[in-house]
């Protein structure tokens, strides 16, 4: 053992225990230990001296000062019979560290200083300050001691009344906090009531709009069908001869009646639009032909020897698979739109497949008045129309664009617009490429309690998968694959009644959806995936060919 040696003491009887206990506390408060340290290293001493005293061993007690520790050192014969119990360990609860070598004879222990703090003394005062000090009896030790025990139980009943007093101050604080959660609770409770309310209000209402539509545009096309018919009868051959301003006339009657049926058309599929109800009927589409039609069609609606319309498809393969009537009308509309704000110049329809992603890609270019940037997304809103002089010459309903946008959703694709006011629109039409043959699925089980998510994951796989059942949460997952299995199951893991992990372990215990493969498709890509699961894909970045993919991949792996 190091360091500079302050006091020496000899051990033999309980009285030179008392004069060590002393030493000891003195020695503490010497070197800068705090008031409860002092009394721990006094105890520790008192509890070896009287093992060494009753054991019948002579000691001898060394203090020494280190830089940052006070180090005790008892010494005593390695001849003698000495085996420490009870004192020894008591003693080592007490201090830092406590070693005992009985071979040597020796025990140590360390009390390390406070952190950051020096001795306040140096050896050679504390040497000179201990000689100073008064022998102790046995009587005037046991007297401190009462004391420093007495001022010990003050210090716990003091602590006791700050402990209840801080416990009366917790409770109260508690018993407000629980007021006012309970207040708060209340209040949420209320305002979801009130969310519920106006949800139903919405929900209402919208079906409403949906029904009125459905029901003036059926009751309208009756009528206006007739109208045209008779307007065609008017002025076709057969007819009586009609002066030039009656032609003119009829002419504007039957051209408001198409134009009326035309809105009334657009209004009854946006309420199929909105209702979910625009389900793709695919089928093997020439697109060649269809350009040709639509180019045939709409060239002498231009009106005008300044507009040429131009068709190229050559870069696009002749076939995909495709809700024909759907393509159809998106490219009239986004080419009609075209011809329409289109003075002098060109309307242009192109087609090329996009090798990195797998679309098919329409692009639609004119050299008309453009949109200005801040209502390229604005054009989609419903009856929106931008405004300027335009309107005056060629008036529209508004509807065109969010219902074009509405179909491209429907077959999995999506619609874009980039422009400049005075220099022309591009409308880019991106739709997944399917031909024959693509399907990479049968049945594919799509569950997750967001209905939005579902119908998004449906319009990615029209055309990929023969079958697409949802559910919305995991007990009608398992009534309905229990009733007719997919061929692969997309999980989410958040939803209600049964999530997906206690999905895939059900699955899992049963013989026939043991062979069903599944990914999971959530957004707590925090989590494992659950074992029996193939694969697990974010919501976040879920995109066509990356969902395409991996069902790929699993029905692969099953397969092998």
């Amino acid at each position: 053992m190091t360091g500079d040696e302050l006091v020496r003491i000899q051990i033999r009887d309980d009285q030179d225990v008392f004069a060590m206990r002393k030493l000891g506390r003195e020695v503490a408060e010497s070197v800068g230990l705090e008031v409860q340290d002092q009394i721990r290293v006094a105890t520790a001493l008192s509890e070896i001296g009287r093992e060494l005293v009753e054991a019948g061993t002579d000691a001898s007690v060394a203090f020494r000062l280190e830089r940052d520790a006070l180090l005790v050192a008892v010494d005593f014969s390695a001849k003698t019979d000495f085996r420490p119990s009870d004192g020894v360990t008591l003693a080592g609860r007490l201090v830092d560290l406590i070693e005992l070598d009985t071979a040597e004879g020796r025990i140590s222990m360390v009390k390390r200083l406070p952190q950051g703090r020096k001795p306040r003394l140096s050896a050679e005062e504390i040497r000179a300050r201990l000689a100073e000090t008064a022998p102790t009896t046995a009587l005037d030790e046991l007297r401190r001691q009462n004391r420093e025990l007495a001022e010990t139980l003050e210090e716990v009943l003091q602590l006791n009344t700050e402990l209840q007093e801080t416990n009366q101050g917790v409770l109260a604080l508690y018993n407000q906090l629980s007021e006012e959660l309970e207040e708060t609770n209340r209040g949420v409770v209320a305002l979801y009531a009130e969310l519920d309310e106006k949800s139903a209000q919405l929900r209402a209402a919208s079906d409403a709009k949906n029904r009125f539509w459905a029901t003036v545009s059926h009751e309208l096309r009756t009528p206006l069908n007739s109208i045209i018919g008779l307007v065609r009868l008017l002025v076709g051959p057969g007819g009586d001869p009609l002066v030039t301003e009656q032609l003119h006339q009829i002419n504007l009657i039957g051209s408001s009646a198409e134009t009326l049926l035309s809105l009334v058309s657009e209004l009854l599929d946006m309420a199929k639009a909105e209702a979910g109800r625009l389900d793709p009927q695919p089928s093997v589409v020439d697109l060649v032909a269809l350009a040709e039609r639509l180019r045939m069609t709409l060239h002498p609606t231009t009106g005008s020897d300044g507009v040429t319309l131009t068709v190229e498809v050559s870069r696009a393969p002749q076939e995909m698979l495709v809700d024909e009537v759907m393509l159809t009308r998106i490219l009239r509309n986004l080419l009609s739109n075209g011809l329409k704000f289109t003075e002098r110049g060109e309307v242009r329809l192109e087609a090329s497949l996009d090798a990195a992603t797998h679309d098919l890609v329409f692009t639609v270019t004119d050299t008309g008045i453009g949109v200005p940037e801040e209502h390229l997304e604005r054009v989609f809103e419903e009856f929106f129309q931008v405004p300027g002089p335009i309107q005056v010459r060629s008036k529209g309903t508004g509807l065109g664009l969010p219902y074009a946008r509405r179909l491209a959703e429907a077959l999995g694709g999506a619609l874009h617009l980039t422009s400049v006011a005075g220099s022309g629109t591009t409308a880019v039409l991106r739709l997944p490429y399917r031909h024959d043959g693509a399907l990479v699925a049968g049945r594919v089980l799509v569950v997750d309690d967001d209905e939005e998510f579902r119908a998004a994951v449906r319009r990615m796989l029209t055309g990929f998968a023969t079958h697409i059942d949802e559910a919305s949460n995991g007990l009608s997952a398992l009534e309905m694959m229990r009733e007719n299995p997919p061929d692969i199951a997309l999980v989410d893991l958040l939803m209600p009644r049964l999530d997906g992990t206690a999905l895939v372990l059900r699955m899992s215990d049963d013989e026939r959806l043991r062979q069903v493969p599944v990914i999971v498709v959530t957004a707590a890509t925090a989590r494992q995936a659950p074992d029996g699961a193939h694969m697990m894909i974010s919501k976040q970045a879920l995109r066509r060919d990356t969902l395409l993919e991996a069902i790929g991949s699993a029905l692969g792996h099953v397969d092998g």
